[in-house]
């Protein structure tokens, strides 16, 4: 962990003087990545230091959060749905296509092409049958990485200067951000989605209507927050995994650059209609983490807290919609295959008696 640390620091330091978009957490996840390429022995990090600076993230996004947005939540919702039914369509479009041209399985493919959270599409692949693990894995981490990668560069040009937070961490800030980590913890065990990024954005939500004065966190606890996320990402792309099927590795990136140029199309659709910023609007469809997508809004100077709605319905369009509707389906072609074969021994006596 010492080494991950090290290597993380190192990777900052270099983004962060090259003038690069989040150079906190892009930094380390270069250098991590690279490193685990090229160095044999062991290289750990701890997902409980990944939660903890989600939850720093998550305290930061949510005492920026505009509270007049739920008023006209209601064109909102619409738009995100149609943006969110044409995602999955195309999603699922694209990963018949390259299943045909990769000859992995069409469940595979479309499990990896949907653009849900790493963790719960792999705890949903465990439980299905005729899948193949390790390229749906592959699938969800190659676009995490192209997404965290790619577009802080395509919307680089449309950054907004931010004045620099030089405030003290006071002992309030300590307290609350333990107790945004308490919260978390207890919604994790909830079953409750990116809990530890979600739960204190309520949180601080929350706090919002009370009279308590929120103080901004410092830069460098943010910029610690990132370093303690990238860290995480860049140790995700494993040298093993590089070891599938060259089809499957190529179907991957395919996947990742054709839900990137997607989102990129439907962009413009909201800022047109919506009349947001592109960056923001881009940001907002884009097929990355909840996290990630809010973090590189803060950092731009996009608006975070339509980025944070958009990214949040998306989530749970795909978990309370799409993910129990590809299980009824699954369940109920697996089931009709069983009777299937069931039935084919009886016809097979009919026909030779």
């Amino acid at each position: 962990m010492l080494k991950v640390l090290v290597l993380a620091i190192i990777g900052g330091y270099i983004f962060s003087w090259m003038h690069i978009p989040i150079p906190w957490m892009l930094g380390p996840i270069f250098s991590i990545l690279i490193a685990q390429f090229l160095y044999k022995g062991t290289l750990v990090w701890s997902p409980k230091l990944r939660d903890f600076g989600l939850v720093i993230v998550g305290v930061a996004i949510g005492e920026q959060f505009n509270l007049s947005l739920f008023s006209g939540i209601g064109i909102l919702l619409l738009y995100m749905f149609l943006l969110n039914v044409i995602l999955i369509a195309s999603s699922i479009l694209l990963g018949f296509g390259l299943s045909k041209w990769s000859k992995l399985s069409l469940k595979s493919t479309i499990l990896g092409t949907i653009p849900g959270g790493l963790g719960q599409i792999v705890v949903f692949a465990e439980e299905e049958k005729d899948v193949d693990l390790a390229a749906i894995t592959y699938f969800h981490i190659v676009r995490l990485l192209l997404v965290v990668v790619v577009i802080p560069f395509i919307v680089s040009g449309h950054m907004i200067s931010k004045p620099t937070t030089n405030v003290p961490m006071t002992f309030s800030l300590v307290a609350l951000i333990l107790i945004a980590w308490g919260c978390a913890y207890v919604a994790k065990q909830l079953k409750m989605p990116v809990a530890y990024f979600l739960t204190p954005i309520l949180l601080i939500i929350g706090l919002q209507f009370t009279a308590i004065d929120l103080a901004p966190l410092p830069a460098p606890v943010m910029n610690a927050a990132q370093l303690l996320i990238g860290a995480h990402i860049g140790l995700m792309l494993k040298p093993h995994m590089v070891k599938l099927p060259v089809r499957y590795l190529v179907a991957g990136i395919l996947s990742a650059v054709g839900l990137i140029g997607l989102t990129y199309g439907s962009s413009f659709i909201v800022s047109y209609f919506l009349n947001y910023s592109f960056a923001t609007s881009f940001l907002s469809t884009a097929p990355g983490g909840l996290d990630q997508m809010v973090l590189l809004a803060d950092a731009i100077g996009a608006d975070v807290s339509i980025v944070s709605i958009f990214q949040i319905f998306r989530l749970l369009f795909i978990f309370l919609l799409v993910m129990p509707a590809l299980k009824f389906y699954y369940g109920y072609t697996a089931k009709k295959r069983e009777q299937d074969q069931q039935n084919e021994p009886d016809i097979i006596v009919k026909a030779s008696s």
